[in-house]
């Protein structure tokens, strides 16, 4: 079985050319590349804080799993990485909205940063 590369317009490429994948599908699963609230269109982290950033790396996220045949709902494990605990409640609300009513597994880690300024990113693992 062999692996195919995922790649949208409708998400940001990998950052500064970087030699990852937005996803790459093995069998029925998908591994999507850390995503952080970059614009596409921009290329740029949008501004807003936690709330406006966590809700651009889900938009991502979904674009992503939507250009290799699956949907949020098809996430099994989330890795969440965030620069400030202090930010976590909102980010949970926002993440919640998207991936529910049945979560996935997940991890959240605070990391002491990101690039660009970024204040979250999140990985997943997902089936079509």
């Amino acid at each position: 079985m062999s692996k195919r590369v995922v790649r949208t317009e409708n998400a940001p490429a990998p950052f500064q050319g970087a030699p990852y994948s937005q996803a790459v599908v093995h069998g029925d699963l998908v591994f999507v590349a850390g995503q952080i609230g970059v614009d596409p269109e921009t290329n740029q982290v949008v501004e807003g804080g936690i709330e406006a950033q966590t809700e651009q790396v889900m938009k991502n996220i979904s674009a992503i799993l939507e250009q290799a045949g699956s949907r949020l709902a098809n996430i099994l494990k989330a890795s969440i990485f965030i620069v400030d605990f202090g930010n976590f409640a909102a980010m949970n609300e926002i993440y919640a909205r998207h991936v529910g009513p049945d979560f996935p597994a997940r991890a959240t880690v605070e990391i002491a940063g990101l690039p660009s300024g970024a204040l979250v990113e999140i990985e997943v693992l997902a089936h079509t």
